[in-house]
């Protein structure tokens, strides 16, 4: 049983579990009661969302990460499924992308807005069309960007390029798993799917509670579990360890966590039973610090271990309790954590009997837990996707890009750029051409500007995507704004005349105190329409940078007393 108590000197051995307070809680969420065995949250460095219970259709709620507190029952949704959703997941390389599946056999992808959704969002960007029952399960390729596999109770498992042109998507870039014949395999109706670290093979569990290792390319079984002792029911790559887990149950319905080799899956590595309970094991799986967090579904209680190559495998640490049970558990990267606390795992618990959403902090205690611990943080997965998904379809396995938690650290690109990236370069060249003097020409800054991108790869795939996805939000959420408030028609302006001064068209007094624009008539062609707006959100996206550079500066200084204060009272 996972009570024994063999010693072993690791330096995870304390990991406490900290549980957020109410006011830093997300309360009055109506969680779904949904009985999927789902997470139903997903969060990243921005936002999380989380799936909601609504009279008809499906929706979920996006959050701001940091919007904490009592939630408005009438905060706006994501709505646009006609059915109940069943999951939702970040995009890996995108903040600001989302998909959910549904029971209306759709996956939706959606855009959210850089200032999250202020008003019901019910158009998509992209809707995946090709299944014919409900969409049960969706997860991102770790390594290539625009891949999302899902998988559907039609007993089909595609793969789908959500960069395919069109708002709507009938035809998946790969067939995984079909019927053949009318005939419909236990094994291709999925419990749960898991990518190994490069995204070349595909664990998953299905119907008959066999483990299967899959090449997600070709569709093609490579092994099978043939142990009759475990009823798999969720399955997870261990990928540094090059190991798979699975939990499930024993014969006697006792759960059970189970190590297999994922190149032979005749026998098991190891088995241990935990407990009589009923509820679902899900799996979580740290490869930074090798460790392993189990939670039930309905336990108040989070087993965390650890991982290592050697026999046993396995070794218990901790048992974080609770009394509030949880339903779904949404789990932040490990980019979104706060290094100076020590934090190396973040839960986000759904307690479905409290309307409440509870981020958990796991924590490793130190004296020194103000600076950043270099044994705690090595290099990790980044947000830089390592390839596009036409190379992986040719056959190309690639790392995950990493990057350093260190702030102010950055980690080149070992990969050459994508396809994508070289496109937003270009389009922001473009932009900021557009963005110029009203005479069209770009000056030496703006010059500066793009060279300066295209010099740093490491730091050019984030700040185009900042740059561009801002600019667009803003822009449709001001002219939507400007048409609502001043419904006009576009011929009041033929009796302005066009201004012969030929100065710019946001140009400021020439008083040393004046900071109001000169008057004059509005622009009559839609290019300097264009370029006054673009100008205008230019200004406001960088007012926005400054508060939000104002408010790290806020938290570093509230940082600085408490280390004082607590460096006093050990003085003291």
């Amino acid at each position: 049983m996972s009570w024994r108590s063999s010693f072993r000197c690791s330096k995870f051995r304390h990991v406490l579990g900290k549980p957020a307070t109410r006011e830093h809680s997300y309360d009055g969420v109506p969680i779904t009661r949904s009985v999927h065995d789902n997470h139903y949250c997903s969060a990243n460095p921005c936002f999380i969302a989380v799936v909601t219970e609504c009279a008809g259709g499906g929706s979920f709620l996006v959050l701001p990460i940091h919007h904490t507190g009592r939630v408005d029952p009438q905060h706006p949704r994501v709505c646009g499924h006609r059915a109940r959703v069943l999951d939702v997941k970040w995009n890996p390389f995108d903040d600001h992308c989302v998909a959910s599946c549904s029971e209306d056999c759709t996956v939706k992808i959606w855009d959210i807005p850089v200032c999250g959704v202020q008003q019901n969002l019910t158009k998509a960007r992209k809707t995946l069309m090709g299944h014919s029952r409900r969409v049960a399960l969706i997860e991102w390729h770790p390594t290539a960007e625009n891949l999302l596999l899902s998988s559907a109770y039609d007993y089909k498992v595609l793969l789908w390029d959500v960069s395919q042109a069109g708002a709507v998507i009938r035809q998946p870039v790969r067939v995984v798993l079909m019927p053949v014949h009318h005939r419909y395999p236990s094994e291709a109706l999925l419990l749960s799917v898991s990518f190994n670290t490069d995204g070349s093979r595909l664990a998953v569990t299905s119907k008959d509670r066999r483990v299967r290792v899959l090449d997600p390319r070709t569709g093609k079984i490579l092994q099978v579990s043939s142990s009759k002792s475990h009823r798999a029911n969720k399955v997870l790559y261990i990928g540094a360890l090059k190991m798979l887990l699975s939990t499930g149950s024993s014969p006697w319905n006792h759960r059970q966590i189970v190590l297999w080799d994922p190149d032979d899956l005749s026998e098991p590595l190891y088995e241990e039973d935990l407990d009589g309970s009923a509820g679902v094991l899900f799996p979580f799986y740290d490869p930074d610090t090798h460790m392993l967090y189990l939670a039930g579904k309905g336990d108040g209680n989070i087993r965390y271990y650890e991982l290592s190559s050697e026999k046993p495998y396995i070794s218990f640490l901790m048992e974080y309790r609770s009394l509030l049970p949880q339903k779904g558990l949404g789990v932040m990267p490990k980019r979104g954590l706060d290094v100076c606390a020590c934090e190396v795992f973040r839960f986000y618990r759904l307690i479905t009997i409290k309307d409440l959403v509870e981020p958990l902090s796991m924590i490793v205690p130190r004296k020194q837990s103000g600076t950043f611990q270099e044994d705690l943080y090595p290099m990790t997965a980044g947000n830089q996707a390592a390839m596009t998904a036409q190379e992986w379809l040719l056959g190309i396995n690639r790392d995950p890009v990493l990057m350093s938690l260190k702030p102010g650290t950055q980690v080149a690109n070992p990969y050459p750029e994508t396809q994508a990236e070289r496109g937003l370069v270009r389009q922001l060249s473009s932009l900021r051409f557009q963005m110029g003097p009203a005479g069209g020409a770009v000056t030496g800054t703006d010059l500066d500007f793009i060279e300066q991108v295209e010099c740093k790869p490491s730091s050019k795939f984030s700040l185009v995507v900042l740059l561009l996805f801002s600019v667009q939000a803003f822009m449709e959420e001001q002219l939507a704004y400007q048409d609502a408030k001043y419904p006009r028609d576009v011929s009041d302006l033929s009796g302005w005349q066009p201004d012969e001064t030929q100065i710019p068209l946001w140009t400021y007094c020439c008083t040393p105190h004046c900071c109001e624009p000169a008057e004059r008539p509005p622009p009559t062609t839609e290019s300097e329409l264009l370029q006054a707006f673009y100008k205008q959100q230019d200004e406001i996206q960088g007012l926005r940078e400054e508060l939000n550079q104002k408010d790290v500066r806020i938290a570093q200084l509230e940082l600085e007393i408490k280390n004082t204060r607590n460096n006093m009272r050990a003085t003291f």
